[in-house]
């Protein structure tokens, strides 16, 4: 069965900075893409980033390049979202996510998720 579990949200400064945390289960990061997601409130769900299973290159979307980090630790199976230079717009509900293979990274597309965890930014 496929688990994954965030902590590490909570309430922050503008320009301020938070690390998300991810442990997962049931498969490995060598079989599937692992990445998160982030939903705010009234706006669709967006991927923040993602990485390959096939290659281990990371995608990053534009509005986080540079600013947030996407790391993973095979042995503890843990995935690290590290959130940088944070705005209020970055204000969402951020979430673990895993896709069987299949699909590219940058799709927005997981077949899993966990059940996210709140980061709100002030201004």
């Amino acid at each position: 069965e496929v688990q994954l579990m965030e902590s590490g949200g909570g309430l922050v400064q503008a320009g301020g900075s938070l690390r998300l945390s991810c442990v997962f289960s049931g498969f490995t990061s060598d079989d599937y893409d692992i990445g998160w997601i982030r939903q705010a409130p009234g706006k669709g769900r967006e991927e923040v980033s993602c990485i390959s299973s096939a290659d281990g290159r990371v995608f990053t979307p534009d509005f986080a390049s540079g600013r947030f980090i996407t790391s993973r630790d095979n042995t503890k199976k843990m995935v690290y979202l590290q959130m940088n230079s944070l705005k209020p717009e970055d204000t969402a509900v951020y979430y673990c996510a895993a896709d069987a293979p299949g699909r590219d990274c940058g799709m927005g597309l997981y077949d899993f998720r966990g059940q996210g965890t709140q980061v709100t930014v002030s201004s």
